[in-house]
Parts: structure tokens; C-alpha cells; sequence
């Protein structure tokens, strides 16, 4: 039976290796990792919130809104990874379906805070924040199914 196990598991040695006790041993049960999603994703949220707070702060406050803004989505995009496990969240996210979606989200990311350190050019930066919220709305009801659809004949009817 145990020979089974570890051929449907895809450890079809006789003897476990050094980096199958290592994956057996660090993986974190289902109660960590939903403590560990609500962590992130309350961070996420918090630096969201915060990030909107200080764009009122005058000269730097679009910098500092920029730059939270883009934490939060980064915080809150790797609180999923506590749910589903890094590799499989990465798979997921290049899967064609929400391939064009993941690229935009990340370059918008990028350009964010590219356009904050680097370029200091404040409006650019809240035009990459806009982006950034589409693209991070996109990629989010895409793993909704239906949702894009729904969405996008939703704007066809507003729009005509």
C-alpha cells in the first residue's frame, strides 16, 4: 500500500530523498496557511488604505500613494500564494487564459513604482496606479468563471 502511495504521490523510489523529507516537512497545514492569507491579504489592504491616506500629503504624497498602492496589490497577490502554494499560484497565473492579464498587472507594477523612484514623475505614476487597479480587477475575476464575460457584456451594453 505504501509502494502505491508513493507511486500516485510521484515518489516512485523505494527510499524517500533528502528534498522529499525537506517539501514533507516545511509544508504548512491548512489552518497556517489560512492564517497566513489573512495576514498578507489584511497587509495588503492596510498598505492599500494607508497608500490612499497619504496621497494627500502635500509634494510627496503622490510618490507615497504610488508606492503603498502598489505594496497593497503586492501583498495581497502573495496572500493567495498561501492558499494555493507558490508553484501552482505561478502556474495559475501563466495559464493562457489570464496570460495577458498577469504580463499587464505585473509591467503596470513595474512602471508604478519605475515612475515613482526612477522617473519622479508623479502623474505618470497615478496613470500606472489607474492601470494597475484594471489590470489587478481583470486578473482577479479571471479566476471567477464567466466573470470576464459577464463583464465585458455588461460595458458592450453601457457603452451602445
Amino acid at each position: 500500500m505504501d509502494k502505491l502511495k508513493r507511486v500516485l504521490s510521484g515518489r516512485d523510489a523505494e527510499e524517500p530523498s533528502g528534498l522529499a523529507e525537506v517539501i514533507d516537512s516545511t509544508s504548512l497545514g491548512w489552518g497556517t496557511r489560512l492564517k497566513g492569507f489573512i495576514a498578507c491579504f489584511a497587509i495588503g489592504c492596510l498598505c492599500s488604505i494607508l497608500g490612499s491616506c497619504l496621497l494627500w500629503i502635500p509634494k510627496k504624497g503622490l510618490v507615497l500613494f504610488a508606492v503603498f498602492y502598489t505594496l497593497g496589490n503586492i501583498a495581497s497577490i502573495g496572500s493567495t500564494m498561501f492558499l494555493m502554494g507558490p508553484m501552482k499560484q505561478l502556474k495559475r497565473m501563466f495559464e493562457p487564459t489570464r496570460l495577458i492579464a498577469t504580463i499587464v498587472m505585473l509591467l503596470c507594477l513595474i512602471l508604478t513604482l519605475c515612475s515613482a523612484f526612477w522617473w519622479r514623475k508623479a502623474g505618470l505614476a497615478l496613470l500606472f496606479c489607474i492601470l494597475q487597479f484594471f489590470a489587478m480587477a481583470w486578473y482577479s475575476i479571471s479566476f471567477i468563471p464567466y466573470a470576464r464575460d459577464a463583464v465585458k457584456k455588461c460595458v458592450s451594453v453601457c457603452l451602445s
